[in-house]
């Protein structure tokens, strides 16, 4: 892991700089830690130094992988084109390896931890009050949720796991010297509930657009509960997220949201301005004078589950020709009304998770009366034919299923769900043109089995060579 020297400061936000062992100088630009934490703006700034690693490439930025993108590309809801650069075509077809995994999420996600820890440990030159609890909780959260993201990718399932199964390293401090070892993974999750737990205590509930709040941080303690099983817990912090006054996004607003006219039914949205010069949706969308190239497509048979009366068809792809073939391409990150193409926010949390989330949660916990009423909370906002949730039983779970499938698609969660389900991931045999002709996945990577060990991916080689505590995940 990389370790955190010194803050340097980048246009006006506090970024954190690294690298493999000490070093002995300051460079030029950065200032000691005791010297950059000292009034409240410091403190600001160094959040929104956090919230600007969360938009870097391997996470929820743009580039080759990120959480926009490589979930659904390493499952089940895309096919790649033959036209495009063949992208992320190694994780796509699981040849999966040291050197070639999610490397930019494990280099991404600890420099969020690492901004979070520099704010923590400089917490008490602050004086008491709402602002200092606001600020410590917002820290908390974020590296809570950094920490879990890796988790889930690199970790087995909480429910699959055994007692000796490895976590990933959970720091807690910016000190360069460390050289941790691998916890459990029940005892890598305990840190992170102990995290959103102290958060959400401390943190506000409006710190407004683009940052965390109690709404979003009960989501994120939502979501946890959700991969961990505990039913009861994912229903009362969904009942908290409600009581913050999250609403789902009404279908007259839904298209909207995608093209950032609303902030409906949206949590927490990283922000990206023009001059961030970011294009989340880059794996679907590039420039060119012929019209859409798509590096990867929805798949057909995902295509098909989607009615004419769903406004989510219409939001999230649109039908166009490129170099004389027709391609279903993805639309829910082409950009704005005005700006630059595919330059838009990225919705990170969108309380139609929160309520399916609830619905799957009620149904588990044997209340199917209220599993139907949070599923047709989203059901009633989505079909301009609604009609009420008449299924019951096993009916009723995979309609919960698929509904989530939907609605989150392209939105990092596809993967984690089948993971957290422990299927297995089966792609169609359709191939990549919009009627579903065309060339389809190739037989080797059509089916990978539950549980297989490529559902955690390999850490990274660079990681295994700077810390020899490090222990790679079996079966690479």
């Amino acid at each position: 892991m990389k370790k955190i020297l010194y803050i340097s400061i980048i246009f006006g936000g506090m970024m954190l700089s690294s690298c493999e062992k000490f070093i002995e100088r300051t460079p030029y630009n950065a200032v000691e830690t005791s010297e950059a934490f000292k009034t409240p703006e410091d403190f600001t700034n160094a959040i929104r130094g956090v919230y600007s690693g969360i938009r870097r490439e391997g996470y929820w930025g743009d580039g080759t992988s990120s959480f926009v993108s490589t979930p659904d590309v390493i499952s089940d809801n895309l096919i790649m084109t033959q036209i495009g650069r063949h992208s992320q075509q190694s994780l796509y077809q699981w040849n999966f390896s040291s050197n070639n995994t999610w490397y930019y999420l494990w280099q991404d996600a600890y420099k969020v931890v690492s901004r979070s820890n520099a704010i923590l440990e400089n917490i008490e030159v602050l004086g008491e009050g709402t602002f200092k609890d606001n600020v410590k909780g917002e820290a908390l959260a974020t590296r809570a949720m950094a920490h879990f993201d890796l988790l889930r990718l690199f970790s087995k399932a909480p429910k699959l796991a055994g007692a000796d199964d490895m976590g990933v390293p959970y720091m807690e401090s910016t000190d360069a010297s460390q050289n941790p070892e691998r916890p459990t993974v029940a005892e890598a999750y305990a840190k992170v509930l102990a995290d959103l737990t102290a958060a959400e205590e401390l943190i506000s509930s409006d710190n407004g657009a683009g940052r965390l709040n109690k709404a979003g941080v009960n989501a994120l303690l939502v979501r946890y509960y959700l991969t961990n099983e505990n039913w009861t817990n994912a229903i009362a912090a969904g009942t908290k997220v409600e009581a913050e006054g999250a609403r789902v996004s009404s279908m007259a607003a839904f298209s909207d949201v995608w093209k950032d006219n609303t902030n409906d039914g949206v949590i927490l949205k990283i922000l990206i301005s023009e001059m961030d010069r970011i294009s989340p949706g880059t794996q679907y969308s590039q420039s060119s004078s012929e019209g859409i190239k798509s590096e990867y497509v929805v798949d057909y048979a995902f295509y098909s589950m989607y009615t004419d009366t769903d406004v989510r068809k219409s939001a999230y792809f649109v039908t166009s020709d490129f170099s004389g073939q027709t391609y279903n391409h993805i639309a829910k990150y082409s950009g704005r009304d005005s700006g630059s193409k595919d330059v838009v926010d990225t919705k990170a949390i969108r309380m139609a998770e929160v309520v399916l989330s609830m619905a799957e949660a009620f149904y588990n916990s044997g209340d199917e009366a209220n599993a139907i009423k949070y599923l047709d909370m989203l059901r009633s906002e989505r079909y301009s034919d609604y009609a009420p949730t008449t299924v019951i039983g096993s009916d009723l779970l995979n309609l919960i299923l698929l509904e989530r499938r939907k609605e989150l698609a392209f939105e990092g969660f596809r993967f984690f769900d089948i993971k957290r389900l422990n299927l297995a991931i089966e792609r169609s045999d359709y191939g990549d043109f919009a009627d579903g002709t065309g060339a389809p996945v190739p037989d080797f990577a059509k089916t990978l089995p539950a549980g297989d060990y490529k559902f955690e991916l390999a850490i990274p080689q660079n990681e295994l060579n700077a810390n020899g505590n490090m222990l790679q995940n079996p079966g690479y």
